[in-house]
């Protein structure tokens, strides 16, 4: 199992770049980033300085939209990037979030989504595609690599990941619901005619190593909360296009029930107010909590369902604690056991 770092690009942007170095040497293999335009800083330039100052770990947006920027930028700059510093980008796109809506506008349809991942991707692949009615490729591009990775929850944007995503962000670490959407992700896959093992699995949710105590725990869940009001804003989208009935599971749609208003300017932020709502249970299926070993029990089970990297979120106040303890504990446990004398 691979794992990816996911941050905030809060000022100042040089924290975030140490933050990322001291991921890779704690061995995450993966840094991803926020990409909110106004509600944090731009990721894309951050990327550059990340991947200066760094030799391995690849960079990316957790997730970018098709809405805010034009596809053949978005495009432009991976493979800009990947001819800079050797292929180390990879991009997580979904129909918007907090980027379009901050602004007043709405996610895209699925067919925007569609068609963005293969702009972006075959230009970026240094390949040339058809767009608005013109065949365009970057001249200066050669050899440029890139994977796009789709974020969704609702059957119809699962559907679409098994058809055309290189890998599915999943933005809850719920075994039920990973299994369910795994297994969605999977079969539009097959029923398309694409090796289902082709596509990676990644699971995102926040991690915060506690002491073990009930009061260690507790401080974790009230430093996680938000993560539920986060997922909740796509839930609300799919409870209001599908209801509560139907093939979208109970456990994914039943704590929403009392969500009221949602204020994005605390976005992603520990202590976020307009999170009460979500639930100590919810926290904990969403959420990685704990001790270490509480920690590689989940993973265990993550990775059972097929789940190929683990992406944790630090957003809360204890971010280096937990990449050491990553670093030294939770990875090494994880590794595929390697001997130097069989």
């Amino acid at each position: 199992m691979d794992f990816g770092a996911v941050l905030q690009t809060n000022p100042p942007a040089s924290r975030t770049v140490a933050l990322a170095k001291l991921a890779e040497t704690h061995g995450f293999s993966h840094v991803w980033t926020f990409d909110s335009h106004l509600l944090w800083q731009e990721p894309y330039v951050i990327y550059s300085a990340i991947l200066a100052e760094t030799r391995k770990v690849k960079v990316g947006p957790f997730v970018t939209n098709p809405a805010t920027r034009d596809w053949t930028v978005t495009a432009s700059v991976f493979a800009t990037l990947n001819e800079m510093y050797g292929n180390r980008t990879i991009c997580g796109i979904g129909r918007g979030d907090s980027a379009v809506r901050v602004t007043n506008g709405a996610p895209t349809t699925l067919k925007a989504l569609r068609e963005s991942i293969h702009v972006i991707r075959e230009l970026a692949n240094s390949r040339s595609v058809e767009y608005n009615g013109a065949t365009l490729q970057f001249p200066w591009s050669v050899g440029s690599e890139l994977d796009v990775w789709v974020a969704a929850y609702g059957p119809l944007a699962l559907k679409l990941t098994g058809e055309v995503g290189d890998g599915f962000i999943l933005q809850l670490a719920d075994l039920d619901i990973a299994e369910w959407m795994i297994t969605t992700v999977r079969n539009a896959a097959v029923n398309v005619g694409r090796d289902p093992d082709s596509i990676k699995f990644c699971v995102a949710a926040p991690m915060y190593i506690t002491d073990g105590t009930e009061a260690g725990l507790a401080h974790a869940r009230d430093q996680s909360r938000w993560f539920g009001g986060m997922v909740g804003n796509h839930v609300a989208d799919i409870v209001s296009k599908y209801g509560t009935d139907g093939s979208v599971p109970a456990a994914l749609t039943d704590y929403i029930a009392g969500r009221e208003a949602y204020d994005y300017n605390e976005h992603g932020r520990a202590g976020n107010s307009h999170t009460t709502f979500v639930p100590d249970e919810i926290v904990d299926r969403f959420c990685i909590l704990g001790t270490a070993e509480q920690h590689i029990e989940k993973l265990e089970k993550l990775k059972a369902l097929g789940v190929d990297q683990f992406a944790g979120y630090l957003q809360h106040d204890n971010k280096e604690e937990t990449l050491r303890v990553y670093g030294e504990t939770v990875i090494p446990a994880m590794r595929d056991v390697i001997v130097a004398k069989a």
